[in-house]
């Protein structure tokens, strides 16, 4: 399992991340945006985050761009959060994706996201080959929403 982390840089962890949590707070996504919410697995305490809500072939999914965030170490142990639009708050229950199982959902990520996140995948796109796709799998956790 990669242990890959792209730290936000200023700008994102300064402007863009709190404009999109602001906006998803009110009820206004942007392209799918929701406020994930996961337990920490240390303190306990909720921790939020705006996230890409992708659906695709019937099903809901969560993909990290940067890798192993704390979002992410949080829910693996959790297995659960909620997702907040607005008022609205979903709890959700999520299975990470073993890699073999990743390709076809990193490619319609990249489709639908790649003007915003495309940086984080080391130059591969949605038009990539199944084998590159395949090679960058691990960089990055994909949780399904049951």
């Amino acid at each position: 399992m990669s242990a890959r982390y792209v730290r936000p840089d200023w700008f994102t962890s300064h402007v863009f991340n709190p404009f999109v949590q602001f906006l998803t707070r009110i009820g206004i996504s942007i392209y799918g945006s929701r406020i994930l919410a996961v337990r920490g697995r240390k303190s306990g305490q909720w921790r939020t985050t705006p996230v890409n809500l992708l659906e695709f072939d019937g099903g809901r999914y969560l993909v990290a761009p940067r890798g192993v965030t704390e979002w992410v170490r949080n829910i693996r142990v959790t297995g659960a959060g909620e997702l907040r639009l607005g008022s609205h708050r979903e709890p959700i229950r999520v299975t990470e994706l073993p890699d073999s199982d990743k390709p076809r959902v990193l490619r319609h990520y990249l489709e639908r996201w790649k003007f915003e996140v495309g940086q984080f995948f080391e130059g591969v796109g949605p038009d990539a080959p199944d084998a590159e796709l395949q090679r960058i799998a691990p960089n990055h956790p994909i949780f399904r929403i049951h």
